[in-house]
This record gives C-alpha cells, sequence and structure tokens, in this order.
C-alpha cells in the first residue's frame, strides 16, 4: 500500500487575526518514518501516537492522536460565534454579579458622599442598615444584564473585528490592526448596551434607594410606572459615553498588552506555551487594561448614576452637582480596584471558554505581514 510522503493540513484562521494555539496540533508529522509497522492487512498505525502527537492511517482515514480533540469548532461559523457568545455571556454576569458589593458602595459614594464618605464607612453604614444580605441587593438585574451585554459585547467584536478585516483586506488589516480593534469593539457596545440599559436603570435605583424595592421583579414594575416605559432608555446615551470608551480601551488595550508580553516578556513564542500559562497572559493583560478602561469612563459612570437615582435630572444638573472634578474622581480609587479585577477575570474566563471548546485564546505574537505577490 502506498502513503503519500507527507501529510498537513493548514491553518484555519488567517494568520494577521489570530496565532495557532499548538504548532503541534495544526499539523500532521511524516508517516514515512520507524515508529510506523504495517501489519497483515497492510494498514498503517502510529507505534506511539499519544506521545509523539502524531496521528495515524488506517485504511485511507485519519485516526486523530488521543490527545486532539476529536472535534474542532471551525474558526468564523456560526458555531464559532455562538461559542464566543457564550463565553461573553459567562464572563460578564458571572463577574458582574460577583463585585454587586464594591458596585453597591460605589453607586451610594456617587450618589450621597456626605454619608458615604469612603469604602470602609460605605461598608459599615450598609452592614449596619441593611444586614448582609444588603451588600447583594439588585444582584438580579446586574447578572441578567451584564450577561446580555457581555453575550453581545465579546460575540459582535469577534464578527465586527472579521468583518473590518475583511473589508480592509490582509494587508491593511496587519498595518492598521489597533484601528479594527477600535471599530470592532465600538460597534459591538453600541449593540450591548440598548440590551444592558433597562436593567442597569433598574439596578442603580434598587441599589440607592432603599426601600424603592427589593430586586427586579418589583422594581422593573415599579419603575415604567414611575417614569415610564422610555424612561429605562434615559440613561442609554450616557451609558454609550461611559461603555464605549471603555469597552474601546478594553479590547485594543488588551490586544496589545498581550502581544507585547509574549513579544517581551515571555521567554518562548504563544504556541509553545501551555494553556496555563496562555491563560495566565489573559487575565494579566485583561487586569492591566481594567485599569485604563476605569479612569477614562469615570466621568460617563458618575452621570449614569445620578441620573438614574434621581427623577427628572438632566446632565447639566449631575455637571452642577457633582462638579467638573468631582466628575472625574469621585469613587474613582474602588471603581479602578472593581474595574481591574473585573476585567482580567472576565478575559480568564472568556478564554478559557474558548480553549474549553478548542479555540485559540485572544490576543497572541506580532501577526507578520502578507507576502507581497
Amino acid at each position: 500500500m502506498a502513503v503519500s510522503d507527507k501529510f498537513q493540513r493548514g491553518p484555519l484562521v488567517p494568520n494577521f487575526l489570530y496565532s495557532p494555539s499548538s504548532s503541534v496540533s495544526n499539523r500532521l508529522i511524516g508517516l514515512e518514518n520507524p515508529f510506523l509497522m504495517a501489519n497483515s492487512s497492510s494498514s498503517f498505525v502510529a507505534a506511539e501516537p499519544a506521545k509523539l502527537g502524531m496521528v495515524g492511517v488506517k485504511n485511507g482515514v485519519v485516526i486523530p492522536a488521543p490527545n486532539e480533540p476529536a472535534r474542532k469548532i471551525k474558526m468564523f461559523s456560526p458555531a464559532f460565534y455562538a461559542a464566543c457568545t457564550a463565553g461573553g455571556m459567562l464572563s460578564c454576569g458571572l463577574t458582574h454579579m460577583a463585585v454587586t458589593p464594591l458596585d453597591l458602595v460605589k453607586c451610594n459614594m456617587q450618589i450621597d458622599p456626605v454619608k458615604y464618605k469612603s469604602v470602609s464607612s460605605g461598608f459599615g453604614i450598609l452592614l449596619k442598615e441593611q444586614g448582609v444580605r444588603g451588600f447583594f441587593r439588585g444582584w438580579v438585574p446586574t447578572l441578567l444584564g451584564y450577561s446580555g451585554q457581555g453575550a453581545c459585547k465579546f460575540g459582535f467584536y469577534e464578527f465586527f473585528k472579521k468583518y473590518y478585516s475583511d473589508i480592509a483586506g490582509a494587508e491593511n488589516a496587519v498595518k492598521y490592526k489597533t484601528l479594527i480593534y477600535l471599530a470592532g469593539s465600538a460597534s459591538a457596545e453600541v449593540i450591548a448596551d440598548v440590551v444592558l440599559c433597562p436593567f442597569e436603570a433598574v439596578k442603580v435605583r434598587v441599589q440607592t434607594q432603599p426601600g424603592f424595592a427589593r430586586g427586579l421583579s418589583d422594581g422593573l414594575p415599579k419603575f415604567v410606572k414611575a417614569e415610564g416605559a422610555l424612561g429605562l432608555y434615559k440613561g442609554l446615551v450616557p451609558l454609550w459615553g461611559r461603555q464605549i470608551p471603555y469597552t474601546m480601551m478594553k479590547f485594543a488595550s488588551f490586544e496589545t498588552i498581550v502581544e507585547m508580553m509574549y513579544k517581551y516578556a515571555i521567554p518562548v513564542p504563544k504556541d509553545q506555551c501551555s494553556k496555563t500559562t496562555q491563560l495566565g497572559v489573559s487575565f494579566a493583560g485583561g487586569y492591566v487594561a481594567g485599569v485604563f478602561c476605569a479612569v477614562v469612563s469615570h466621568p460617563a459612570d458618575n452621570l449614569v448614576s445620578f441620573l438614574n437615582n434621581a427623577k427628572g435630572a438632566t446632565v447639566g444638573d449631575a455637571v452642577k452637582n457633582l462638579g467638573v472634578w468631582g466628575l472625574f474622581t469621585r469613587g474613582l480609587p474602588l471603581r479602578i480596584v472593581m474595574i481591574g479585577t473585573l476585567t482580567g477575570a472576565q478575559w480568564g474566563i472568556y478564554d478559557a471558554f474558548k480553549v474549553f471548546v478548542g479555540l485559540p485564546t485572544t490576543g497572541g505574537a506580532a501577526p507578520p505581514a502578507p507576502a507581497k505577490a
């Protein structure tokens, strides 16, 4: 039986968008070597496929090695975008719900700085007045709102990143990759905030007005009765003002930081790093990106909290009440800690989910420029 000199399969994704997660798993090793044995039926199998990371051929059929996933998601297929959407939903929903106590104190410090003067005193006041359960007031709208937002944010980011790269072409996609990251993340966040806005409005009202409602089930009808259905979107423009710069910084800085970490801080290329190392890079890059995000988006965050707390309030009222300095600084240290941790955890969970379903982690080595014809 004749066996071809070499079996090889190319990368599944354009090299200017992703680096392959494993150089071994992306190609097959030649079969014309001493490790192959012929059996009585003239079929061939690898002697030590698990050890060598190889595959065998039996009756003309490629047999995956035991350590290779039997089924992989094709890049940029509907299944790929569905996986990214599910990963984004998990990463944003779970992390935002986990930091509900910090978010609760931050919102109250923004709304009533006289009563909530510091982080420690804020926690003390909430514990005294509402008990331990009070720290998680508003967790349901937080979980649902940010799950929907995360699903749209990550899913549409992957879509728009590919879409804008295709429009630009391979060479320009490499040359202007940062602009593509910025445009893709901004486009995704516009959609994601439409999903988040009603939940954010109810969450802020529940968290900053004790006695208004216990949570989403009774808070949403009361809010609509008082403000009307359109009142749920009163804070949409300030939310865009907060979230779009935040998300642009979150994705573009993350991609850049991860690329620099693999280039300068990691002694081996990404495709030679273990999955644990790659996920550690994702968390570290996400945390640093989160610090930048908090600073850029904080003034709009103060506006959102003020507008959703005060009925009939305007942006002018918020600036007059908070002052320009207060708009940029009130609650900022706590938000830096919260957003840094939050963003790092989100990228860690998102990339862990991608690895779990057989996809490469986000970001990596600087993409090579395509060869000119």
